[in-house]
């Protein structure tokens, strides 16, 4: 987009030819298939994200690498096994890089890194089968150029484990904190019962019989005594993500102003505590300026009633 207004500005292309590239660059139809939104990284800094499912390999494959072509990276998600090699095989003939995420994955162009932001993102789950969910978090995260850090296996089964990593996610630094857990869904309200942090709940379908499928967790969640806690829905690793890129830019953009009012915030000067000195006053009409002078108040002595106070000797 850039590139198009300052050729628009160097006279290289006319308007109507820059407004034709600038609707190219937000929307671009590949083969009738599909619309690539190539443009909503710039409106809300999260970019398109590819759902595998429902989708050929192959055409899976061509969406993501076509962005990747088009703005540096292509994230795409819910990858079966045919959906990872046919993503590694395209990725390969175009020169490009494929960093997996469980069942998600990020192509990136050679040399492509997103901007970093300065924002952290911690990610806690409570067991290992909630990873897939996480990490399709995590994907999301690292391509809008935010830290993340991940600690998995955390479940209250085992109240003790999740302790430590939690102090330490938040010694870290972290603007806000994902937590994925199945089963009963227990822990995002027991974390976000203890911190000050934004905490994100990404109920996961993991569990057994009734409510096994994450509604049990989704209802935990949402039912949570912990005021504040933010939920997804089942399994929205990318909801989860993009809600974390949000509030973590905020609060960036939060702390940027208050540092920035803070430093042009005039000084305050100490006020003057000293006694008030006693300035030379003024006589009448043509009689010479002179000092005043301190007198002491003369205290005049308590009269009884009718008979002045005999002076003692």
């Amino acid at each position: 987009m850039r590139d198009v207004l300052r050729r628009l500005v160097a006279g290289e292309i006319t308007e109507e030819e820059a407004v034709s590239e600038l609707r190219r660059v937000q929307l671009e139809e590949l083969g009738g298939r599909a619309r690539l939104d190539l443009g909503r990284f710039l409106r809300r800094g999260i970019p398109e994200v590819v759902l595998a499912t429902g989708k050929t390999p192959t055409d899976a494959a061509r969406l993501a690498v076509a962005m990747a072509e088009r703005q540096g990276q292509g994230l795409i998600s819910r990858m079966t096994a045919e959906h990872q090699a046919g993503l590694r095989d395209l990725a390969s003939v175009a020169g490009m890089q494929v960093i997996a995420y469980a069942s998600s994955a990020r192509v990136t162009r050679p040399g492509f890194e997103p901007e970093p932001t300065g924002g952290k993102v911690g990610i806690l789950t409570a067991g290992t089968s909630d990873l897939p969910a996480a990490e399709e978090a995590k994907m999301v995260v690292e391509a809008c150029g935010l830290e993340v850090r991940l600690d998995a296996d955390l479940g209250v089964a085992g109240l003790h484990r999740f302790v430590g990593p939690l102090a330490s996610t938040l010694e870290w630094g972290c603007d806000v904190i994902i937590v994925a857990a199945g089963m009963d869904g227990v822990l995002p309200g027991l974390v976000s019962g203890l911190i000050d942090v934004p905490v994100i709940g990404l109920p996961v379908s993991t569990g057994y019989g009734r409510g096994g499928a994450g509604e049990a967790a989704l209802t935990t969640m949402l039912q949570s005594c912990s005021t504040g806690l933010v939920v997804v829905n089942i399994d929205n690793g990318v909801g989860a993500g993009a809600a974390a890129v949000l509030i973590a830019q905020r609060r960036l953009r939060g702390r940027s102003t208050a540092s920035t009012a803070k430093a042009s915030a005039p000084t305050t000067s100490k006020p003057n505590s000293a006694a008030a000195k006693i300035h030379d006053t003024s006589g009448p009409p043509g009689m010479a300026k002179s000092s005043a002078r301190t007198s002491t108040a003369s205290s005049t002595p308590a009269k009884s009633h009718g008979k002045p106070r005999r002076r003692l000797p």
